[in-house]
């Protein structure tokens, strides 16, 4: 028998690793949703209206979000999930619209598994097989999902290893499935459309390996969920698409500016 003292000191080093998961169990099965977010720079200011959508038809769960900037440009991503018996992700895309002309598109298959992108300036075209491991690869929306569905075991404490699909920056394009770590980061307290609201803050840390490490730095990604239950969207930070794009923000209640999230302290 292991002396007491060593038992609980291998339960705590147990507890510093990510665990990976071989399917996500649903138990916050998602249906109709209909919602106005905001799409801000990182510091707050205001960009774009945005529309989000989800139904359910031949049970899968299909996302589609549009921002729709005053210029007349237009972002929009689009994702279906199957939820039963586990969470799987099957299809994401994503695209950029300038005066009526896609200037940028991205697109997974999860189930051929299959990535592709199109850049209009750079006439480059990109399509390539990717390593998907199905329930346990995400895109996009994706992981707001998955956090949702892993919130009571990131609560605590634990830290959860999935896969993401992802592009390098232009000139080469080529999909990347990478290792991310989820965590619980803290509770915030979120300022948007004049109200101030609580929020679970995740993070979504790329593994990246050290050499590529030396040609691109990949942010993480921050997505807050409701506090208290059921955990809804509440805010999104990260990069637009590829990793050197610009930092921005989203918030479920849009508004004119968007305001800072601040921990919120702790009981004594």
């Amino acid at each position: 028998m292991f002396p007491e003292k060593l038992v609980w000191f291998l339960l705590i080093i147990a507890g510093c690793f990510a665990l990976p998961v071989s399917a996500i169990e649903v138990t916050e099965p998602t249906a109709a949703a209909h919602a106005y977010p905001g799409l801000y720079d990182i510091n707050g200011k205001k960009l774009a209206d945005g529309e989000f959508k989800q139904w359910v038809e031949d049970q899968r769960l299909n996302v589609v979000i549009t921002y729709k900037f005053p210029d007349g440009g237009l972002f929009e991503e689009k994702a279906r999930f199957r939820q039963q018996p586990e969470l799987m992700q099957e299809q994401w895309s994503w695209r950029e619209v300038k005066n009526e002309r896609v200037q940028r598109e991205f697109s997974v298959d999860f189930v051929s598994g299959t990535a592709a992108a199109h850049i209009s300036k750079d006439n480059k075209d990109v399509s390539e097989k990717v390593e998907v491991e199905k329930g346990r690869t995400f895109a996009g929306f994706g992981f707001t999902l998955a956090l949702s569905n892993l919130r009571k075991r990131l609560l605590r404490r634990e830290e959860v290893q999935l896969k993401a699909v992802g592009f390098s920056p232009f000139p080469t394009l080529k999909p990347q499935v990478v290792t991310v770590k989820l965590s619980h980061a803290g509770l915030d307290r979120i300022r948007m459309s004049g109200r101030s609201l609580k929020g679970d803050r995740f993070i979504v840390h790329p593994e990246v390996p050290a050499i590529a490490k030396l040609f691109v730095t990949v942010p993480d990604t921050k997505i807050w969920l409701t506090n208290p239950e059921p955990a809804g969207f509440l805010r999104w930070e990260g990069p637009i698409v590829l990793p050197n794009d610009q930092l921005i923000r989203v918030d479920l209640l849009p508004g004119t500016n968007s305001g800072p999230a601040n921990p919120v302290a702790s009981k004594s």
